[in-house]
């Protein structure tokens, strides 16, 4: 169902970031950039990357929440270690979103370098 090794099946290209990476992407606040977070509601609570969206990839209405999404933006997206947002990353792209890029090491590996 999802593809796992960076592209889609529409052949959307996956960017897998680092946390460095990543952080240069965020840090540069471009209002095209929307920094998505994939984990649950209760993940979320316990901390997240500043100025996240949340959408649970799991969650009842993601389907419904990303019709939402502008498809033209660029969307960085984590989870708690890389599973679950490279999964949103390929649902996405399934639907024609073209700038996706997945946290490696999600969550757990973004706090690990920001303490």
């Amino acid at each position: 169902m999802f593809n796992l090794f960076g592209k889609s099946n529409n052949q959307t290209e996956i960017q897998q970031l680092n946390v460095a990476d990543f952080e240069k992407l965020r840090a540069a606040n471009d209002a095209n950039t929307v920094v998505l977070d994939v984990r649950t509601a209760e993940e979320f609570a316990e901390g997240s990357v500043p100025n996240a969206k949340l959408i649970d990839v799991n969650g009842v209405d993601f389907t419904s929440e990303t019709a939402n999404l502008d498809p033209t933006k660029k969307y960085l997206i984590y989870c708690r270690s890389g599973v679950r947002s490279m999964k949103a990353c390929s649902y996405l792209a399934g639907k024609g979103f073209e700038d996706l890029s997945n946290l490696l090491g999600g969550y757990m590996a973004w706090s690990s370098e920001k303490a």
